[in-house]
């Protein structure tokens, strides 16, 4: 089978395509012809070398499929059937009890950037009804990081308010998870372009944070001056105060990227003083991703779809990611 792989120390140039043996499911696996993956900044990460992984690893955490054969006492699928990976596969319901990414695929473990997958049942859900390959896998790491965010961790309501930074794909899949729930959705981004494309998608209200650099208190403004509900925090350290500063007492900022850096000031006080929450949200359980799909069926929610490379154009995949040109999800079709 074809593969990609990390050679160290990592980069574009040390992204590889190699023929491996293919793999043969064991008892409790299946075996998954791999039909499509998309970009993470965390897989783009991987691949860059600054999360340090074994030399030679399969990249790509998301991946959509067909189930090609199974192992013994296999009994939740059967060849045929369409999957989608997991992103944390031993994480199947309830609180999470380990924050390590020993299991994440293209992290700790071999990923989707390969033509076959063998894995446990239990690391795969169904894939959404009248989805294909290429739409599936954009949801296990960007969609249903924003559906924990939103519908676990802040529970909003028809009616709050929702913050959205910049076009990535967490931003977007919060963008249509929040109108879906009946919110109200204030978007940023430094692109007018981009802006006019989040109304269409359903914005609310939208503000250029380069042109607008109180943009927490724009938000706040548009609100009555009331403060959002929900702020889905993607920048970190940098924008962090300004989402503090956009949110209402009670608040709820789900902190979900660090964009900005992986440390930094913090406004306490402010913090404090208004009760607002901060949790920190990476990606999601088996739980939480079967919900998403029951959810997105019945809302009839589509991704947001860029760009879509070969397995073969995996590098100048990144390099469109690395561009920030895109608006949606970039994919590879194996």
């Amino acid at each position: 089978m074809k593969v990609a792989a990390v050679k160290k120390p990592g980069g574009p140039g040390n992204l590889v395509i190699e023929d491996r043996p293919d793999p043969k499911p064991k008892a409790g696996e299946i075996l998954v012809r791999i039909h499509a993956s998309s970009l993470n900044y965390h897989d783009f990460v991987v691949v860059m070398g600054g999360i340090p992984t074994d030399d030679g690893r399969i990249p790509m955490s998301d991946g959509a499929g067909e189930v090609v054969e199974v192992g013994e006492g296999v009994t939740k699928y059967k060849p045929g059937d369409k999957v989608l990976s997991l992103f944390f596969p031993n994480w199947q319901a309830g609180e999470i009890e380990a924050a390590g990414f020993a299991s994440v695929p293209g992290d700790g473990a071999d990923g989707c950037g390969a033509e076959l997958v063998a894995a446990p049942e239990t690391a795969f859900t169904r894939m959404p009804e009248g989805y294909s390959y290429r739409e599936a896998a954009t949801l296990p790491c960007a969609a249903l990081t924003a559906w924990r965010a939103l519908m676990v961790e802040a529970k909003v309501k028809p009616g709050d308010w929702v913050l959205t930074q910049g076009t990535g794909g967490v931003s977007i899949f919060a963008l249509q998870f929040a109108k879906a729930a009946g919110c109200r959705v204030i978007s940023t981004s430094s692109s007018n372009a981009k802006l006019e494309r989040l109304k269409e998608l359903g914005a609310d209200h939208v503000i250029n944070y380069k042109d607008t650099p109180d943009w927490g208190k724009a938000a706040k403004a548009i609100t009555g001056g009331r403060g959002v509900d929900e702020v889905v925090e993607i920048g970190g350290p940098g924008t962090l105060a300004q989402s503090i500063t956009a949110s209402r007492p009670g608040g709820h900022i789900s902190l979900i990227g660090v964009l900005t850096g992986v440390a930094g000031e913090v406004p306490t006080a402010a913090l404090f003083s208004l009760n607002i929450t901060l949790s920190g949200i990476t990606v999601g359980s088996r739980r939480h991703q079967e919900d998403m799909i029951a959810a997105i069926e019945a809302n009839g929610i589509k991704p947001v779809l860029d760009k879509d490379f070969p397995l073969a154009e995996i590098a100048d995949a990144f390099a469109h990611q690395a561009s920030q040109q895109h608006f949606g999800k970039i994919t590879l079709s194996l």
